[in-house]
C-alpha cells in the first residue's frame, strides 16, 4: 500500500509539472539554442597547366571572333605533365586535323583534385581576355570525370556556354534544380544545347547517370537535349564521340543568345 502511494504521488507530480511546462511553452517558448554568426574569407591562388590551340589566322587580339572549345579530360590525365592531356578528345584531334575551326583550351586538374568551376571560368575568362572568342558560341565537353565536370559546370553557368556534350559522366540533380529557382539561369538552361553520349556496358559510370539528367532535364523544359547510348560500348564512349564530325557541326549550330 505504501509503495502504491508514493507511485500516485509521483505520478500526480508528474502530471502537474508537465501542465505548468505546457502552460508556459504555449505563452513563452524556451529558447534552447543562440544565433551566432560566423565571418569567414578565402582568396583561391591557382596555376592551371593547359594545352591552348588556336586555328590558322586566329592571333591574339587579332581580327574575326572564333568559337572556343574548353575540353575537361578524365581522372586518368590528372597531374603535372599537361601533355598527357593530348591523349584523347579535340586536343588529340587537333594533331591530325590542323584546320580544326576551334580555338581548344584543354587544362590539366592537378592529381588528387577535380574540377573547379570557379578555376575554370577564371581560365575561360583570361583566354577570352587574350584572344578574339566569340563569347556567343563557347562550348564545353568532358569524358569521365570531365563528363561529370562538364555537367555541373554547365549547368551551374548555362548562360556562359551555348552547348555542352557531357562524355560517360554524370551529375547531382540539385545542381540543375538550383539553376531553376534563378529565373536568369534557368531561361539561360532551356535554350542550351546538350548532347551527351556514353556506353551501354560502361562498368565504371553506369548508364544511367546520363539517362536520369536528361530524362530531368526533358522534364523540366529543356528543350535541345539528347543522349546517345553506344550499345556495345563500355566506359571508352569517347573515341567514336571525338571522331565523329557531326559533334562540332552540331556545337556550330548553337549560338547563345543575348
Amino acid at each position: 500500500m505504501k509503495i502504491s502511494s508514493y507511485a500516485a504521488l509521483g505520478a500526480a507530480g508528474l502530471l502537474a509539472w508537465s501542465a505548468i511546462t505546457s502552460a508556459q511553452t504555449a505563452t513563452t517558448p524556451q529558447k534552447v539554442e543562440t544565433a551566432r554568426q560566423f565571418n569567414f574569407s578565402h582568396t583561391t591562388q591557382a596555376t592551371v597547366n593547359y594545352l591552348l590551340f588556336l586555328p590558322k589566322g586566329c592571333e591574339a587580339k587579332g581580327p574575326g571572333q572564333w568559337p572556343l572549345i574548353l575540353f575537361l579530360h578524365g581522372a586518368g590525365e590528372r597531374g603535372t605533365d599537361v601533355w598527357k592531356v593530348a591523349v584523347h578528345g579535340p586536343p588529340k584531334e587537333v594533331t591530325t586535323h590542323p584546320d580544326f575551326p576551334f580555338i581548344v583550351v584543354a587544362p590539366q586538374c592537378p592529381d588528387g583534385q577535380i574540377w573547379s568551376n570557379d578555376i575554370l571560368l577564371g581560365l575561360l575568362d583570361q583566354v577570352s581576355h587574350d584572344y578574339p572568342v566569340d563569347a556567343s558560341r563557347v562550348y564545353l565537353t568532358g569524358l569521365s570525370m570531365g563528363g561529370y565536370g562538364t555537367w555541373e559546370l554547365g549547368l551551374s553557368h548555362p548562360e556562359r556556354f551555348a552547348a555542352i556534350a557531357p562524355i560517360c559522366g554524370g551529375a547531382n540533380l540539385i545542381t540543375p534544380l538550383l539553376t531553376s529557382f534563378e529565373p536568369a539561369k534557368a531561361a539561360a538552361a532551356q535554350s542550351l544545347g546538350i548532347w551527351a553520349f556514353h556506353g551501354a556496358k560502361d562498368p565504371v559510370v553506369p548508364v544511367s547517370e546520363s539517362t536520369r539528367m536528361v530524362d530531368w532535364l526533358k522534364d523540366h523544359g529543356v528543350r535541345d537535349v539528347k543522349l546517345t547510348v553506344y550499345p556495345e560500348a563500355q566506359h571508352d564512349a569517347w573515341s567514336e564521340s571525338y571522331r565523329n564530325p557531326e559533334l562540332y557541326q552540331w556545337f556550330l549550330k548553337h549560338q547563345r543568345k543575348g
